[in-house]
């Protein structure tokens, strides 16, 4: 299984915030997503700028937790979160895919988001009662695994009847009764309920279903020998195969 490499750029607001996006980044890496974040990767004498670029540019996504500190650093293009905004927009960079960046909103009261990121759709983690159906989405994203899945074209509504034959019902009873009419041709006397499960292929509720209803109509008898389950076919039964077509 590939393992998503993620970046995550956000702003240092406070010391609160900082500790959100480091326990968010936590519980994405518990969930199969490698978060990149400068809280693990950075110490003093750190070059930034190449962190930056290599793995905005090198990662599968990019999160942007959007502040009003972030928007309006970002819309200034000062701090890091400047030179993180002219690395994805600038030409130089075109091997950075734009459709790899999710924004996420956490301020409360109006949910703005940088001018280069307008016209995308964020998750909006702004509400903290909400928090767990925002990381559903976040991390669903991520994974490409999206709650609901495109169901696939269906037929035309008005083509013309005949266009696709109608196959008869099949009849699951007179199935087993082919079995027990070819096997008393072989002189065969019973049949055993596992091999029946076997050649029919389908499972033990059902055939036990079909059998019992079988027993109710007369076909076969149940016969117990030791610890294995056998059906013999009865006179009702030998009739039932003639007039159903059975009899080769």
């Amino acid at each position: 299984m590939s393992i998503p490499k993620v970046f995550i750029s956000y702003s240092h607001d406070s010391l609160e915030h900082k500790k959100w996006v480091l326990e968010l980044a936590t519980r994405l890496r518990t969930n199969v997503v490698d978060a990149i974040l400068d809280q693990w990767e950075l110490t003093a004498g750190s070059d930034v700028p190449h962190f930056m670029e290599q793995n905005l540019v090198n990662s599968d996504f990019i999160i942007m937790i959007c502040t009003n500190n972030y928007v309006e650093k970002a819309n200034k293009g000062t701090g890091g979160v400047g030179y993180e905004k002219m690395i994805v927009t600038g030409s130089l960079m075109k091997n950075i895919n734009e459709s790899k960046v999710i924004p996420i909103v956490r301020q409360a009261g109006d949910k703005k988001v940088p001018t280069f990121l307008s016209s995308k759709l964020y998750i909006d983690f702004s509400k903290q009662d909400e928090f767990e159906f925002a990381y559903d989405e976040l991390i669903r994203a991520i994974h490409q695994s999206p709650i609901f899945k495109k169901p696939p074209i269906g037929d035309n509504p008005f083509s013309r009847i005949d266009a696709k034959p109608i196959e008869p019902q099949k009849d699951p009873i007179k199935e087993i009764m082919q079995i027990f009419v070819d096997s008393y041709e072989k002189d065969k006397e019973a049949l055993n309920f596992d091999n029946l499960q076997s050649e029919l292929n389908i499972s033990r509720v059902m055939l036990q279903y079909l059998l019992t209803k079988m027993l109710r109509q007369g076909l076969i008898r149940h016969v117990n020998h030791g610890r294995f389950d056998y059906y013999q076919l009865l006179d009702a039964g030998i009739t039932y195969g003639v007039e159903s077509g059975l009899v080769k």
